[in-house]
């Protein structure tokens, strides 16, 4: 288990640094390192702004949705476009618009967040789908869709990792 994470986390690694890479090549961005990990980027608020405003490839949403709890449909509804859009994106290997690319980087945020609370994909999963009181007994995930929700759903996680619970 842990080597298949080492494993997307390296292929994660490699094609966010081809993405800076290109970044750089393309625009003058002072002081931008090229070797960025994917990690980086949940350190480093204005890497983020760079790879949404380049846009984000299929080939890292692709890696990305590896790593979320989400499922194909989930990321249909989050980015606004039907599963069939969603395959025509992955057959072209087409570039996100700038908004998609923002859900996309949202909803990494999210999952990056939720894995430091519950330790586990399965737990943080099962915590999603489940009503939350603090939330108005609604299901967290269905709050993503828009970015005060998905601010209810960080908020919420942030409590929980500091032991406050409502």
């Amino acid at each position: 288990m842990q080597a298949t994470t080492y494993k997307k986390q390296t292929y994660l690694d490699k094609e966010v640094s081809s993405i800076f890479k290109r970044i750089k090549r393309k625009q003058q961005v002072p002081n931008l390192k090229v070797a960025v990990s994917y990690s980086d980027l949940f350190n480093n608020k204005m890497l983020i702004i760079y790879l949404i405003r380049e846009g984000i490839p299929y080939s890292l949403f692709d890696l990305i949705s590896m790593n979320t709890p989400f499922s194909e449909k989930d990321w249909a509804d989050i980015l606004d476009i039907s599963t069939k859009s969603l395959l025509r994106y992955k057959q072209n290997d087409t570039t996100f618009k700038l908004t998609q690319s923002e859900k996309i980087m949202e909803m990494a945020e999210v999952t990056d967040l939720g894995l430091e609370v519950f330790g586990a994909m399965d737990k943080f999963k099962s915590w999603l789908d489940t009503p939350n009181f603090a939330l108005g007994n609604v299901k967290p995930v269905e709050l993503l869709k828009d970015s005060f929700g998905k601010e209810l759903v960080v908020g919420e996680l942030t409590r929980i990792n500091y032991g406050i619970l409502a």
